[in-house]
């Protein structure tokens, strides 16, 4: 199966490698290039805990003067990959999220309580999910690191277009739902909207599906859950169906 890779670089090459290992071929084409913002020195001065909700917050703070005090600190990270990553960085001290903003709600709650101290959040300019929102009536003091700005593409590369257009590109992988808000607004900007209906969506959530409903795709699987791991479980299932279309 040829699959379409949108994500940024930073994290579509371990990705790219899982599935070319698996025999499919692959095109990766960033939606989104990853800008890093200046964090002050003293950004965590009298944190309690940090919570980061994306591998590129993490790289992103680790390029600024913060990151050996931060590593100090406990860290909640969305789930699996922002936690591996976490510890690789030198974290010891990473509570595993369940892969989304909301599950993160309850667990910051029960830390601030814990700490009893503010709680940081490093994230990206942009998010899905207003976490700040959803603690603040629980009385959490909840800060916000913002360490990077995801820019979106204002156009497809040349080689990908031909790709969608030629019907060679069977299935699109998509990890967030700004990401699949930008593959359909470029669809439709090039002329690629009929394409797009003959196209496979492999989708992290029900959310980044809803995205490129306007589409029309005939093909959508939502992954079982908002991880890597579960990304590629469905890539092999709908491998034979998708490939011979």
């Amino acid at each position: 199966m040829h699959v379409l890779i949108t994500r940024p670089e930073s994290d579509a090459a371990a990705l790219r490698g899982e599935l070319e290992a698996l025999g499919h071929t692959v095109t990766v084409e960033p939606l989104l290039t990853i800008r890093v913002l200046p964090v002050a020195a003293d950004a965590v001065e009298g944190i309690a805990a940090l919570v980061a909700t994306s591998r590129n917050a993490l790289r992103a703070l680790a390029e600024g003067p913060a990151f050996d005090a931060a590593k100090q600190l406990p860290l909640i990270a969305v789930g699996p990959g922002t936690a591996s990553l976490a510890q690789e960085f030198g974290f010891t001290r990473v509570t595993v999220g369940k892969g989304t903003g909301a599950d993160l709600v309850p667990v910051i709650v029960a830390t601030a309580r814990k700490l009893g101290g503010p709680i940081a959040h490093v994230r990206g300019k942009d998010v899905a999910f207003d976490l700040h929102g959803a603690v603040q009536s629980q009385s959490v003091d909840l800060r916000e690191i913002v360490s990077y700005e995801a820019v979106a593409a204002d156009r497809f590369q040349p080689a990908t277009r031909d790709l969608i257009a030629s019907g060679v590109v069977n299935a699109v992988i998509l990890m967030s739902p700004r990401t699949g808000s930008i593959f359909s607004r470029l669809a439709r900007a090039e002329g690629l909207s009929k394409a797009a209906q003959s196209l496979g969506f492999l989708c992290l959530s029900p959310a980044v599906a809803a995205t490129v409903e306007p589409l029309g795709p005939a093909r959508v699987e939502i992954a079982e859950s908002p991880d890597a791991t579960a990304m590629l479980a469905a890539v092999t299932r709908v491998a034979t169906l998708w490939s011979g279309v």
